[in-house]
């Protein structure tokens, strides 16, 4: 039988090996956990019969994803400024394609979407699948292991995450007021006012003569200029601390404060919420942000809706009237044109001696 349960991990194993049209064809593969004997039947069906088809010429050869994975990790990890966090992702769902065509990675995917639910983050289980789905895209683009997209049919979870906790800027001051290290006081302040992630302040060069946090290596892979708000440029004589220095005393100074929901990250969109209070675009915000995607600055469009829902209930009301320009009283201008009888013109007044003239007096 080529289905048999593994005695060592108690999990259904395929075990196909056959001499077929004078050669001989084996694979082997050890099925997920959970899978039921009728799934690991029918999962046998249909491999054995498309590996009779390949025997018999009516199927090409089906390339694995462990040879999609393997380039990958080759080929263009290393170019990667995180290869190595993938390469580890990509190890860590080994169980669930390990021996599987290219073809399968739809059904892969959400084997491991459905066993994973609950055990890890559902960001977890997404980046997971996006780099599976990266790496068998990148075998079918550049070495045609396959004959159509492998990754058109993956279903990636949704994933919310998205925090709406804002503070405005008392609430900012209470809580470095309350932080009794000072540096992580002034990386509070300098988070509030810039923006910028607590790894990007860290990293940053502080160019005071520009003014300006230069960033040479962010999230995106970008270089990024900062603008230094006036009201930190004090905090400039602080190092930035270590992120377990800062968390610590960064937890301790919520605490005091009655703030034990802010998160650190809270600070950056605060920093968001506060530029589209006082009139900012979401594209300006987006920049100052570094945000590569115009999606990831759409967090805040609520903001926007609010403020542009105030603008609209000031139409249709009446506009103050504005004071009208005091005119000159009507009458004589001049005692010499009093006497001549001339009607004054207020706008065009003639030159005394030509009036003179006029009236021969």
């Amino acid at each position: 039988m080529p289905i048999y349960r593994d005695k060592k991990s108690g999990r259904w194993m395929f075990d196909f090996d056959r001499w077929l049209g004078g050669q001989r064809l084996r694979k082997r593969r050890l099925l997920p956990a959970g899978w039921t004997r009728s799934q690991a039947e029918a999962y046998e069906r249909k491999e054995s019969a498309a590996l009779h088809a390949i025997a018999d010429g009516i199927a090409k050869p089906r390339h694995a994803i462990d040879e999609a994975v393997a380039r990958y990790k080759r080929e263009r990890s290393p170019k990667l400024k995180h290869g190595g966090n993938v390469d580890r992702e990509l190890e860590a769902t080994r169980d669930w394609w390990a021996g599987r065509p290219i073809e399968d990675l739809p059904e892969v995917c959400a084997e491991y979407a459905e066993d994973q639910d609950g055990a890890l983050a559902p960001a977890t289980i997404k980046n997971r699948i996006s780099y599976l789905r990266a790496a068998c895209r990148y075998a079918w683009k550049r070495h045609k292991l396959c004959e159509h997209d492998p990754g058109a049919r993956v279903v990636v979870p949704e994933v919310r995450n998205e925090r709406s906790t804002y503070i405005d800027r008392a609430q900012m001051l209470a809580l470095a007021k309350a932080c009794e290290h000072r540096a992580a006081r002034a990386m509070i302040r300098v988070a509030w006012y810039s923006g910028m992630r607590l790894s990007e302040i860290e990293a940053a060069r502080r160019d005071l003569t520009a003014g300006v946090f230069v960033l040479a290596d962010t999230k995106n892979g970008e270089r990024r200029l900062v603008p230094m708000h006036p009201r930190i440029r004090v905090c400039m004589r602080y190092e930035a601390p270590t992120r377990y220095t800062f968390g610590y005393w960064f937890r301790k100074a919520r605490e005091a404060v009655g703030m034990s929901w802010l998160h650190a990250h809270d600070l950056r969109h605060s920093a968001a919420s506060e530029l589209i209070r006082v009139g900012v675009d979401l594209y300006t915000v987006g920049a100052v942000l570094g945000h590569k995607s115009h999606a990831s600055t759409k967090r805040y469009s609520h903001l926007s809706v609010q403020q542009a829902a105030e603008a609209v209930a000031k139409m249709g009301r009446k506009s103050p009237i504005a004071p009208q320009e005091k005119r000159p009283p009507k009458g004589p201008s001049t005692e010499v044109e009093a006497r001549a009888g001339v009607e004054p013109t207020y706008t065009d007044l003639q030159p005394l001696g030509a009036l003179h003239a006029k009236t021969g007096t």
